[in-house]
């Protein structure tokens, strides 16, 4: 199993996965033309060249990043492959220098595994509800928010 940057050719695959899990309301739906823009965001774990697994990091500002659309696919869940696509955001969000780090969730019991919170909704910046004011779910989607924080390269212990 490989976890990697995403590139343009993976787009169509990812797409189907993503969806195939959105398709149950498990997450938003993402279009094309969004995997496309997006394409940098994302990491693909991918095993026989199939893409099994799916992580975004976006930025939304200079200290603050959010996971999203983390899909595996159900042969894969529970061996790991979730918490090493978080883990590559988190690495890529350090390396960045991006201190705190949240998601959007229906499982927030597994962002806690890896040192997230709860946090209030409320607490996030406005711009992190532009895909929740257009979600056919706003405003009782039933997602909790999760955060942490995370040493950035170069922070004295």
């Amino acid at each position: 199993m490989l976890i990697r940057k995403a590139t343009t050719l993976d787009v169509p695959k990812m797409q189907q996965l993503i969806n195939s899990f959105a398709d149950r309301g498990e997450l938003l739906p993402r279009s094309l033309n969004q995997l496309y823009e997006d394409i940098r965001d994302f990491y693909v774990a991918i095993e026989d060249e199939a893409i099994i697994g799916t992580a975004a990091l976006h930025i939304n500002w200079e200290d603050l990043a959010e996971v999203k659309a983390l899909v595996v696919s159900e042969d894969y869940q529970g061996k790991g492959l979730g918490r090493k696509l978080v883990e590559s955001c988190m690495e890529d969000a350090r390396a960045l220098g991006i201190s705190r780090l949240f998601a959007l969730t229906y499982k927030p019991d597994f962002f806690k595994k890896l040192g997230f919170e709860d946090v209030d909704k409320a607490a996030l910046p406005h711009k992190v509800w532009t895909e929740c004011i257009n979600c056919p779910k706003f405003p009782n989607c039933g997602e909790s928010a999760v955060m942490t924080r995370i040493k950035r390269t170069g922070d004295k212990e």
